[in-house]
């Protein structure tokens, strides 16, 4: 296994919670540059890691061969092409872009230089998403009829010193969680015909949407997605309703987590749910009706960054390809739409 040479433009959440842990313990990376302007925090944990400060530090190193693009939102596309214009693979933090149009340069540039460009798209491994995904596959439910997620979060107050917290391109709720939950139904269903998306600000003195309602329709059923960041009380994470039953499912992969608490993927237990969270399926097999519990499919984050190296060393097929990310950000720009008109949009 030849190491792929790689370096972090950022050791902001992403790159000290996701990005360099996964990249440790995967032996087909080595990570040896981290971009940091103002600290050398990320030597506490990486000594062997070399800190700069500038990116060009970074782009004009020839022995660098994949770089991830996890800076602030609205600079992912200016990174991401010099990134690519500099010959280097790039995994790109979600969201892809700002807009449909940085995402379509983006996939030409990329295909133009023969370089891989994926975004990370990493809760397509939370296990409650891989569990309904074998769920929907084997038709449990029945035909579906709505499938409603939610990504919520109680957070009452306005976090301080962070560009997510700021009026800008990019930012707010939807670019943040959205793009998660909009993958994970594009993964499902494909894109849907009409979008109807309602969002904004709850929180006092909010600056950015901090909630978002929105119903993506397909032909003979419907999708929900919403967030907010001021619901208290534990909501069902995902509802699925068929012709057959329901499936019902709540909890958060416990991934996030055991990344915060500096818990090294992939190791024993890893990504499991507890029996409490397994969803509960009530649905009919053949002539008899079954109630019961789902063992949850354990998640594993690890899995996005073994394809990337299995794409890179060996011509595997791309997991997260760019083109659907970038529907991601077309389903988004159609949701600010119809916010704004204060009605449906069709795709």
């Amino acid at each position: 296994m030849t190491p792929i040479n790689t370096a972090l433009l950022s050791y902001g959440m992403s790159g000290e919670i996701f990005h360099a842990p996964l990249l440790e313990v995967h032996q087909g990376f080595k990570l040896t540059k981290i971009v940091q302007r103002n600290s050398t925090r990320a030597n506490t944990r990486y000594p062997n890691v070399k800190i700069v400060a500038n990116v060009d530090d970074v782009l004009n190193d020839q022995s660098i061969e994949l770089i991830i693009v996890n800076t602030p939102n609205e600079t992912h596309y200016d990174f991401a092409v010099r990134a690519l214009e500099a010959g280097k693979h790039i995994v790109v933090e979600k969201p892809f872009s700002v807009t449909t149009n940085e995402a379509d340069n983006l996939i030409a540039l990329a295909k133009k230089t023969g370089k891989i460009l994926t975004v990370f798209q990493n809760r397509r491994w939370d296990g409650d998403f891989l569990t309904i995904k074998e769920i929907v596959k084997d038709k449990l439910v029945g035909s579906i009829v709505e499938f409603e997620l939610h990504y919520d979060r109680f957070r009452n107050y306005i976090e301080a010193n962070t560009w997510k917290e700021e009026a800008a391109p990019g930012t707010g709720i939807l670019y943040n969680l959205g793009s998660h939950m909009l993958d994970q139904v594009l993964v499902l269903f494909g894109m849907p015909t009409d979008v109807d998306a309602r969002m904004g600000i709850q929180r006092p003195g909010g600056r950015v949407d901090d909630f978002y309602d929105i119903r993506l329709q397909y032909r003979g059923f419907h999708a929900i997605v919403k967030s907010s960041y001021l619901v208290r009380e534990s909501m069902p994470r995902y509802i699925l309703h068929g012709t057959a039953g329901s499936f019902v499912k709540f909890g958060i992969d416990p991934q996030e987590q055991a990344l915060k608490e500096g818990k090294t993927p992939g190791s024993t237990s890893w990504g499991c749910d507890p029996r409490e969270l397994w969803g509960k399926l009530n649905t009919n097999v053949g002539s008899l009706h079954v109630e019961a519990l789902v063992e949850t499919i354990p998640g594993n984050y690890l899995a996005f960054y073994k394809n990337v190296y299995d794409v890179i060393r060996e011509g595997k097929e791309l997991a997260v390809k760019p083109e659907q990310s970038r529907d991601v950000i077309k389903i988004i720009e159609a949701c600010m739409e119809s916010n704004s008109h204060r009605k449906a949009v069709k795709l």
